[in-house]
């Protein structure tokens, strides 16, 4: 029974017996999904290979020790063009989800119509996987870099578009409608009384969404979209376990610097 606090001291409050009834059925319904789906996975899971499974892992783990430094020298352009696949790609997101964001918000569309489709692109957006959109547009661009970069910015779309629409939605009226007194027109109110609310938000999805797509763009290579994944999955071809090791440390460090970059360059928005 949970204990509620009261002007007059502590008191303990029961709960009903439909509520008991509901909480009952609703932990029911829980446990009988959780067993059907692991009934499900157990149906079509090898068991041999996940008994053998930490034999395997302790032999490749003494097989990647030590990394093999001397493969840096080759990592050097894929990391690079990994950073660039992620701050294009957030560059080409940003572009499209402001107007898209202005779009879907309930105080800026400029028409209820507009506002489903804005909608409609930000959820497609989320739901298609980065290394989806990156294997769709590797058949279509053909192998290489431009195609990472465009699938990073698909993805970013929706992502970045929530939630600017959000922060335009959550602006303080009241500066618009002081701006509208003056007999400002539509436009001069978006630029003067909204844009200014959620410049810092523009700023700080961005950055943040930067972080995220360093991340992504570590394994578009592995779909032939460019970066450092296209040497991991080269590597794991030919089970050169050393290069593995090597690249995942330079993966890590890539990730842990721009996660400092981004803190640094967030705490300065804010």
């Amino acid at each position: 029974m949970p204990l509620i606090e009261t002007s007059d001291g502590p008191m303990w409050k029961r709960r009903t017996p439909q509520k008991r009834l509901a909480i009952f059925m609703g932990w029911l319904f829980g446990f009988v999904i959780v067993f059907y789906a692991w009934r499900l996975i157990s149906e079509k899971t090898i068991w041999f290979f996940v008994q053998d499974a930490p034999k395997q892992a302790f032999d490749i783990a003494t097989r990647m020790v030590p990394p093999k430094f001397s493969y840096m020298e080759r990592l050097w352009v894929p990391v690079w063009d990994t950073l660039n696949i992620a701050t294009l790609g957030t560059v080409i997101a940003l572009a499209i989800a402001i107007p898209v964001a202005f779009a879907a918000a309930r105080n800026t569309t400029p028409h209820p119509i507009v506002r489903a489709i804005a909608i409609f692109i930000i959820v497609a957006s989320r739901s298609v996987n980065s290394l989806i959109w990156a294997l769709i547009l590797v058949l279509i661009l053909g192998p290489g870099v431009l195609a990472g970069t465009i699938a990073i910015g698909l993805r970013s779309v929706g992502f970045c578009a929530k939630l600017l629409y959000e922060g335009i939605e959550e602006i303080d009226h009241s500066q618009v409608e002081a701006i509208e007194a003056t007999g400002a027109s539509r436009m001069q109110q978006m630029l003067y009384g909204i844009v200014p609310q959620v410049l810092p938000t523009f700023a700080g999805v961005g950055v943040f969404r930067w972080d995220i797509n360093i991340r992504e763009s570590t394994i578009l290579g592995l779909v032939g979209a460019g970066g450092i994944g296209i040497e991991l999955s080269g590597s794991i071809n030919t089970l050169a376990w050393t290069q593995v090791s090597m690249i995942l440390l330079v993966i890590l460090l890539t990730v842990i610097v721009s996660e400092w970059v981004s803190a640094k360059v967030r705490g300065a928005i804010i």
